[in-house]
């Protein structure tokens, strides 16, 4: 038999405990639990004490807790509001971002920057809705249309680049138009796949048993939906497809299928993000600290330098689209918004280990690029928290006073 030692494993799941520790005995300290996360995987990490290495236990685990965190992030979202003006507003916005990373992108390219532009576009447009998740949800936004807007703009900003990345930067060796009919029979099935389960969720049969099972070691409801979004996942990656692109939709298909119910069941969602937030995502987050090449970042001075540029064209893509939202939501939640759309880490690690894969990006840009992301995760949380905190809810549609004034 193959030994296997969870060494790694041990280490990184005593760091998820420590984390929300230290939150829970600090709570002013204005620092996400997901940016403590990938710093103490740094620290731990082969770029520091090299306590802990990225062996097959850790990859299988931070692979499944990155679907887990897509999955959740799909679920999240309102799908009634995805078909109202928050959408349309949201898709305005991102229309704008994707128009602002392709300036910065053919910018970049001109400068004789390394990177691809068309890579370097998609990154910067792109927003972690996984990440935004947890502080929406802790800052009491989750359920507001505020907070409603940021993740469908979120969604938006993760969905797209995710499908921008698989058509023009898949590991397989397809043509653009081979990779659009890929796409296009993916997407197929996932509506099939979601008619026939909200076609089979309205037996009244299976109902009776989904609601035996709540309660008992079988959980019938919770295991079909992780194997729901393990399937999506693996039938993606069986496209050409990123994974996590089927993990994200799987999500979203939970969502509609247990929406159909007369009375959805309120303990449900609560079980999948203690699965999610209890055990797997940690280890994600973490995991992605340990793999970090920090020293070979700081060995490049000129990849250093490139790291707050990179920051701020994360601002100036994601964040100024967002003062489109003014009118509904008040100039300092729009400047929050934009803060908060300019947060991304997940999709900038995706797509580096991707562009390094087709040689489209350089490690040491790389390795600048994921840390914009980290320091953007730091970063522009704690302001839009300070702005949020400061702003009363407004109705949509009304003027605030800062809007007045101006």
């Amino acid at each position: 038999m193959l030994a296997i030692s969870f060494n790694s494993v041990l280490i990184i799941a005593g760091i998820s405990v420590l984390v929300p520790v230290v939150l829970g005995l600090l709570p002013r300290l204005p620092v996400p639990g997901a940016v403590l996360e990938v710093i103490a995987g740094i620290v731990v990490g082969p770029s520091v004490l090299g306590w802990v290495r990225e062996d097959a236990p850790v990859q299988v685990l931070r692979d499944l807790g990155l679907g887990m965190l897509l999955f959740l992030a799909g679920l999240e979202i309102d799908v009634d509001r995805l078909r109202g003006p928050l959408s349309r507003l949201a898709s305005a916005a991102f229309g704008a971002s994707a128009v602002l990373g392709l300036l910065c992108g053919l910018v970049s390219w001109l400068a004789g920057q390394a990177t691809q532009p068309l890579l370097l576009a998609i990154i910067l447009m792109s927003t972690s809705a996984g990440l935004l998740l947890p502080l929406l949800k802790d800052a009491g936004e989750g359920t507001t249309e505020f907070g409603q807007l940021v993740m469908t703009a979120a969604a938006l900003a993760e969905v797209v680049p995710i499908m921008l990345l698989s058509l023009f930067f898949s590991a397989a060796s397809k043509t653009s138009q081979e990779q659009l009919i890929s796409l296009g029979i993916f997407l197929a099935l996932l509506v099939l796949i979601g008619l026939t389960l909200s076609t089979v969720r309205r037996l009244r049969g299976l109902d009776r048993m989904l609601d035996h099972l709540e309660h008992r070691s079988g959980q019938l409801r919770v295991r079909a939906a992780l194997t729901l979004a393990l399937a999506c996942g693996v039938l993606a990656y069986r496209f050409g497809f990123a994974s996590i692109l089927g993990a994200f939709a799987a999500g979203l298909l939970v969502k509609l299928v247990e929406i159909s119910r007369h009375k959805p069941d309120p303990d449900f969602q609560t079980k999948l993000e203690g699965i999610g937030f209890g055990f797997l995502i940690p280890i994600f987050f973490i995991a992605t600290g340990v793999e970090f090449q920090l020293k070979d970042l700081l060995d490049h001075p000129v990849a250093l330098a490139e790291v707050p540029l990179f920051l701020i064209a994360l601002l100036f893509v994601r964040g100024l689209p967002a003062l489109l939202y003014r009118r509904r939501t008040g100039t300092r939640r729009a400047v929050a918004a934009g803060l908060l759309q300019a947060t991304t880490l997940t999709f900038v690690i995706v797509a580096t280990q991707i562009g390094l894969a087709a040689g489209k990006v350089t490690p040491t840009v790389a390795a600048a690029l994921v840390a914009a992301g980290l320091l953007s995760a730091a970063l522009f949380p704690i302001g839009a928290q300070r702005l949020l905190s400061r702003a009363e809810p407004v109705p949509s549609g009304v003027a605030t006073r800062d809007d007045q004034l101006r």
